[in-house]
């Protein structure tokens, strides 16, 4: 695949806004959002038109809780959460995939065996060691090693979406179950000066009851795809938005070509941001970790230091896979930079084996059961890896936790190491893209062997990407996410 490198970022292109449709304030219908645990129930109808090639499936019912955290932990707190036992392991290499795209909501699909019951947390390791003094995060230490430098780059499958359809289309007989994305629609929720409105919540509606729950993100926006909750392809959707007690409506076309928005006149609250890491730890991680772990603890020291002074929590998931000495780790959402980084320092890759491992279940982890702070805040995701997921494990899917992440705000930065395949590669940009995030990716002199070093070369399906070192494009990237959030009022 011919990949073009750009001297400079390239400009992300943005859908001109026409056909505004303006919807009043204050309507008082009834809530459509989750609140409960019975509201959030899974329901799915299957769809008479399923094919080989696209999930088709309808959704009628959330498969989420809505973040409503208000505060974080003091320290990180560890959660192991175990996997089955040995018995149930698959053997190594076995053909990956469904054999047909059984709905994730489907009542009628066999359900998994229940999980066992995660372990009791435990506190992380003592912060004694940490020395903080006059900032709230530790400088590196003189006698620290300085790590060799990683490079990456990075593309927005929503900015050149043709060439990421044209992926799409060239890994048409993959085994990853995948949505139609060809009717993707732009929704834009601003407030009554024309600024965004970060985190309101969005419903669609079709006639046929398939539904869409999704959340804004900093610029107001979220990417629609009708092909991920309505197999019948309706030909029109009723919208509703709401945030702070303020609600709008609005109704949009399939095919609709404008960008269709709606006003909420509500006022900008504080800069918060919920960041989350999902690392693969396993045994071929170990060059990666090694080096990434001194660039991501920069990563937390330069977000925390950002002119918006935002509000930051930080939470760590990492995983392996069955039958290696953990399957999963989580540290929840913390306000401890200090910790965070202790917590980094401790983590170590081993195990794994057969290619793929444990990404979906410790994704379904970090989306579903990490403390995700509520209302005006800005989640999100970065997951480094270099291996897909295991398919034959059943569910939860990524698309299980991608339709998950939409619901709860959470956008998803997906980075890939050296050694990720195609089907990897596949999964990753799926959850960049449905979730309006970046797909990015280490870059060599040689990715055919990396340890020769960084360099701007990649064995991804890319072009006219950029390279910088990865925690300044990291860094870059949650600076432009904040930067679309209007100032709040001074008190």
């Amino acid at each position: 695949m011919a990949k073009r490198l750009l001297s400079a970022p390239a400009p992300r292109r943005v859908v001109a806004l026409a056909g505004l449709l303006t919807a009043a304030a204050g309507w008082a219908a009834p809530s459509v959002w989750p609140a409960s645990a019975t509201d959030a129930a899974q329901t799915s109808v299957p769809s008479s038109t399923l094919t080989t090639t696209w999930l088709r499936e309808k959704q009628t019912r959330p498969n989420f809780q809505p973040p409503v955290a208000s505060r974080c932990a003091d320290t990180p707190v560890l959660v192991e959460v175990p996997g089955p036992v040995a018995e149930q392991r698959p053997p190594p290499r076995r053909p990956v995939g469904p054999g047909h795209p059984v709905s994730v909501f489907d009542d009628g699909a066999i359900a998994p065996p229940a999980p066992a019951p995660a372990s009791p947390p435990m506190p992380a390791p003592a912060l004694e060691a940490v020395v903080v003094s006059g900032s709230r995060h530790p400088g590196p230490s003189p006698a620290d090693p300085v790590p060799a430098a990683v490079n990456a780059g990075m593309v927005d499958d929503n900015a050149d979406f043709s060439a990421y359809q044209a992926f799409l289309q060239r890994h048409a007989g993959s085994p990853v179950p995948a949505w139609p994305v060809a009717a993707r629609q732009r929704l834009q929720v601003v407030d009554a000066q024309g600024r965004p409105v970060n985190d309101a919540e969005v419903s669609l509606r079709a006639a046929n009851g398939a539904r869409l729950w999704a959340r804004t993100d900093a610029g107001g926006q979220v990417w629609i795809h009708p092909g991920s909750f309505d197999p019948d392809d309706s030909p029109d959707y009723q919208v509703e938005v709401h945030r702070d007690g303020r609600r709008a409506r609005g109704h949009l076309l399939r095919g609709q070509k404008p960008v269709l928005q709606l006003r909420l006149p509500v006022q900008p609250q504080p800069v918060r941001l919920d960041l989350v890491f999902l690392l693969d730890a396993t045994g071929s991680m170990a060059d990666e970790i090694d080096k990434l772990r001194a660039s991501l603890q920069d990563i937390v020291r330069r977000i925390d230091a950002l002119p918006s002074r935002p509000q930051v929590c930080l939470g760590l998931v990492t995983y392996r896979d069955r039958g290696d000495e953990y399957f999963i780790r989580r540290w929840d959402l913390s306000h401890s930079v200090a910790g965070f980084q202790q917590v980094l320092d401790g983590v170590q890759a081993g195990g794994g084996g057969d290619t793929p491992e444990a990404m979906n279940e410790a994704l379904h982890e970090a989306v579903q059961h990490l403390s995700w702070r509520g209302s005006g805040t800005t989640r999100l995701l970065i997951s480094l890896a270099d291996a897909p997921p295991h398919l034959d494990y059943g569910r939860p899917w990524h698309s299980d936790s991608l339709r998950a992440a939409l619901g709860k705000g959470i956008k998803v930065f997906s980075v890939a190491a050296s050694g990720q395949d195609s089907q990897g590669e596949l999964v990753q940009r799926q959850l960049a893209q449905h979730t309006g995030g970046r797909f990015i990716f280490l870059t060599y002199q040689d990715p055919a062997n990396p340890a020769r070093g960084p360099g701007s070369d990649t064995v991804h399906e890319v072009e006219n990407y950029s390279v910088q070192q990865l925690d300044a494009l990291v860094v870059r990237l949650v600076r432009e996410e904040l930067a679309q959030l209007p100032a709040a009022p001074a008190h």
